[in-house]
């Protein structure tokens, strides 16, 4: 057939064909495949992977790539990777995408980091750590033993745990190596001794700020009417008509009440305010409590109380089933630590849901000290991979000994 006839007779029959319905199409279609021989059939079949299987990831420009990839979870985002190479390489660069799952699941964003596939890395990391935590696989138990009597008063910072007890001795114990060191010179020792007495508590309602330098008494702060449990200084990062940012500040708590205090160079500072829950003192506060210069924090029987310290306004209440005899060890912008007879439990504040816990033993409790307390503390503002290592708790024990909590290594 010449040319000029051929593409007359080729539009005739492409008027007719698009005059078809879809299944007078399809049958047209599959009668020609049936009369074509290989050489049609290898043609049909490079053509029609070129328009069914446009791989859209490689023919869009990037950023218009990465905006669609938005939309997809990370999980689906992860099956993508396994398509090819190319879909690896641009799903695994999407920088943003990596960055919000990473925030979703608790983890710290550091923006400094250039590296383009740095933060799918960071995510599969994160991801194992959370199903760690779900699965209560996250930490790990060990024993300190070197105490003779009763334990009662406990103090971590940096890796080292310092012990009291009452058989008139203290330790420096460092957590990882479940060694003791002595504490001036730094030698390696089994313990030192020096007191000449047990360690009370504020028992008598006030409170003293003492000068490390020279053992003297600064200041006796009064004006509680129960036994003082707990206190906390740190320097205040919020801005009132009553404090500045980089100002000293005090915390002192009771069973009813929590007392605010500048400390400064006066010898008789008054207490800035008084905190409570309920003015007839029928709710009582948990003998823990936590400031970091922007928000406290203290439990009590109804559940968790969030002061807002600039305006001394409550702004939150977290409440859980049963929250009577939870308590707090620790309260930061993404997790809460709590423990209660046991367990201890991992909190995302910002859903106020209880995501892990962990078994403890049969503790003692001491009215005349510290028995447990928290370890390191930085993770409450969000896992960066590398913070979640040593000490997450600790406890005396009848036996004498100290129980830990630790975090257990990336598997």
């Amino acid at each position: 057939m010449e040319k000029k006839d051929f593409e007359a007779w080729l539009d005739n029959i492409s008027i007719t064909f698009l005059s078809l319905t879809d299944l007078q199409k399809n049958e047209t279609l599959d009668h020609l495949i049936s009369l074509s021989g290989a050489v049609q059939l290898r043609h049909l079949s490079n053509n029609l992977e070129i328009l069914l299987k446009r791989d859209f990831l490689k023919l869009l420009p990037l950023e218009l790539s990465f905006y669609l990839l938005k939309w997809l979870d990370p999980h689906t985002l992860l099956t993508c990777c396994l398509v090819s190479k190319q879909w690896n390489k641009v799903i695994s660069a999407c920088t943003e995408v990596w960055q919000t799952a990473c925030k979703n699941l608790g983890w710290q964003i550091d923006d400094s980091v250039q590296d383009p596939l740095h933060w799918k890395k960071v995510y599969l990391k994160a991801i194992l750590r959370m199903k760690q935590l779900k699965d209560h696989e996250a930490f790990e138990t060990s024993s300190l033993i070197g105490h003779s009597a009763r334990v009662y008063a406990l103090y971590y910072r940096d890796g080292l745990l310092c012990t009291g007890s009452d058989d008139l001795s203290a330790k420096l114990w460092d957590v990882s190596t479940v060694a003791c060191w002595e504490w001036s010179s730094g030698a390696k020792t089994q313990h030192f001794r020096g007191h000449t007495g047990a360690v009370s508590g504020s028992a008598d309602f006030t409170v003293k700020v003492w000068a490390l330098s020279t053992g003297t008494c600064l200041n006796t702060l009064t004006g509680h009417t129960e036994w003082v449990t707990k206190v906390v200084l740190q320097k205040c990062k919020v801005k009132s008509l009553m404090h500045s940012p980089g100002d000293y500040i005090l915390l002192s708590a009771d069973k009813y009440e929590i007392k605010i205090w500048p400390i400064g160079r006066e010898i008789n500072c008054k207490c800035l305010k008084t905190l409570s829950v309920s003015e007839d003192r029928s709710i009582s506060l948990q003998p823990r409590l936590h400031f970091d210069g922007k928000y406290i924090v203290c439990s009590s029987a109804l559940g968790l109380y969030q002061w807002d310290f600039a305006s001394y306004d409550i702004v939150r209440v977290i409440k859980t089933s049963d929250f009577s005899n939870v308590s707090l060890l620790g309260f930061g912008e993404i997790f809460a630590l709590l423990f209660d007879n046991r367990y201890l439990y991992i909190m995302d504040v910002r859903t106020e849901e209880l995501i892990s816990r962990w078994p403890l033993p049969e503790y003692r409790k001491s009215k005349r000290g510290s028995s447990f307390l928290a370890g390191e503390m930085s993770w409450l503002n969000g896992l960066n991979g590398q913070n979640d290592t040593g000490l997450v708790f600790a406890t005396s024990m009848p036996d004498h000994s100290i129980h830990l909590v630790l975090w257990k290594e990336h598997g």
